[in-house]
């Protein structure tokens, strides 16, 4: 069964760095742009960081610009996303997600409107920033 696994969440106080995992099983990245997302209970899920499969171009809200890292290792089909700098904002669960296809990602293209477009989903992995 395919599937996306998220690691690498937890507890880290404000200014700390976490690196966020995302790992694929029954099927290669090599292929697909990956997202990651992040969702605050009661709020809208919302575009953090992609990575394009055609020439590893990356984007990054701009929330988050400056302070995360996306990066992806072919040979291991996972894509990270380093954070440092972390602040309470960034409390959330994220999530990463696959879109097949060599198209050029960007923020732009991870509005709700385009979930649906996305092939695979993990299950989210939680990050508390403490202030």
């Amino acid at each position: 069964e395919a599937q996306l696994v998220e690691s690498g969440g937890g507890l880290v106080q404000a200014g700390g760095s976490l690196r966020l995992s995302c790992t694929s099983s029954g099927f290669s990245f090599d292929d697909y742009g990956i997202g990651w997302f992040r969702q605050v209970p009661g709020k809208e899920r919302e575009g953090v960081s992609c990575i394009s499969s055609s020439d590893g171009s990356t984007d990054y809200a701009d929330s988050v610009k400056g302070r995360f890292t996306i990066s992806r290792d072919i040979a291991s089909d996972t894509v990270f996303l380093q954070m440092n700098s972390l602040k309470p904002e960034d409390t959330a669960v994220y999530y990463c997600a696959a879109l097949w296809g060599r198209s050029h990602l960007s923020i732009a293209t991870m509005t709700p409107y385009d979930f649906n477009r996305y092939d695979f989903w993990g299950r989210g992995t939680q990050v508390t920033v403490s202030s």
